[in-house]
């Protein structure tokens, strides 16, 4: 990622912002399993959330490196959930209201987003769908006479699911057609009748972000709730991958690094059989390897940068980097781990929190598995 002097103090900025405000207090939320909501306030003061959203939005219309900068620093700095947390509120679900959203919808939602004082969920995955949104059951029933539409359906892995002001709903709107053809997505704001929110899901990694199910039993929502066109939902949903998966690439990026960093300090200060790790031939030969594929990784997310900002990233390439790159985090942090050795496996040493939180990057997001068909479809498509 480019490191001009202008971003090289806003990284600092997330720094100083990280050290004062997240490392006081972050194994107790952690423990607690949430991030308070006092500190999305904390965030959104400090202008770290929607930040390249339009400034008569509420955001700093700051170019999208700086957004992803934020990402990528706190993934760096070991705050792996707060960045899933703010990956989904900020990069996700504020670009489906800006890019799909009518004017009222962007001027009430994005400005208390920017601030914190919104948070935002997508209410998208199923029990029985997972990464296959054909599967999605979830319906929206139009009233003709009341001008609105009933959800019923479930949810599951919602980030943000305790916490959330609002959520974007995904549901079918035509059971006569597939549903890329007949699905339609509307903000469902708590409190609704008949919205509940379910238990708190106990994960392995990414413990303080709040991950939940989420349950719509006759919701009733007007017509202006839908979010862009009925029936194109599945149309709004891709348009918005390529940015997303880039997204996540970029993160696993800062944990690459955050780890490697720390691992080699590490091993100059550990000593064994009355020398330093680092002084072992195996020790200097797998940081050259990990050093290594992390470069590699590091300048195809560059060149994906490079493509969005030019509006030319297409979905089978950002694949392709959320892929390899998530492929690669959980490879070389697990070795950065092993390097630690006992200490490695202790949950007060970020490279042990860093292990377990990098094992759903190659989950969500879309599965590795589902990438590499995207991609050969990409391929073969001729």
């Amino acid at each position: 990622m480019r490191n001009d002097n202008d971003l090289l103090l806003f990284r600092k900025s997330i720094q100083a912002f990280a050290k004062k405000v997240l490392e006081p207090d972050y194994l107790k939320w952690e423990k607690e399993g949430v991030i308070p909501r006092e500190i999305w306030n904390r965030i959104g003061e400090e202008g770290l959330l929607c930040i390249d959203i339009p400034v008569k939005y509420g955001g700093l219309e700051a170019p999208f490196i700086y957004s992803a900068t934020v990402i990528e620093e706190l993934y760096y700095l070991g705050y792996s959930t707060i960045a899933a947390n703010i990956s989904v509120h900020s990069n996700i679900i504020a670009h489906y209201i800006l890019n799909s959203g009518t004017e009222e919808q962007k001027a009430h939602y994005l400005p208390k987003m920017a601030t914190g004082e919104l948070i935002g969920a997508i209410a998208m995955t199923e029990p029985n769908a997972g990464s296959d949104l054909q599967g999605v059951k979830t319906y929206a029933k139009y009233d003709e006479n009341r001008m609105s539409y009933t959800l019923n359906g479930s949810k599951t892995f919602i980030t943000n699911g305790q916490l959330c002001d609002f959520a974007v709903v995904v549901a079918r709107t035509d059971l006569q057609v597939q549903a890329s053809k007949g699905t339609t997505l509307f903000i469902v704001d708590f409190p609704t009748e008949g919205l509940q929110r379910g238990k708190k899901l106990d994960k392995i990694g990414l413990l303080s972000c709040d991950t939940s199910e989420m349950f719509l039993e006759d919701v009733i929502v007007s017509e202006n709730t839908m979010l862009g066109e009925k029936n194109k939902g599945f149309i709004t949903l891709m348009k918005e991958l390529p940015r997303e998966r880039l997204i996540i690439a970029i993160g696993a990026m800062g944990a690459i690094d955050g780890a490697l960093d720390s691992t080699i300090e590490y091993v100059k200060e550990r000593t064994a059989f009355g020398q330093s790790i680092s002084e072992f031939q195996n020790t200097r030969f797998k940081i050259a390897e990990l050093k290594t594929e992390a470069r590699v990784n590091r300048a195809f997310v560059n060149e994906c940068l490079a493509l969005l900002e030019k509006g030319q990233l297409d979905t089978e390439t950002a694949s392709m980097a959320k892929l390899s790159c998530s492929e690669a985090q959980g490879r070389i942090i697990d070795q950065c781990l092993q390097l630690f050795g006992g200490y490695g496996y202790m949950r007060e040493y970020p490279i042990g929190r860093a292990f377990v939180d990098a094992r759903v990057q190659r989950i969500y997001g879309g599965t590795s598995e589902i990438m590499k068909e995207i991609i050969s479809r990409g391929i073969f498509k001729n």
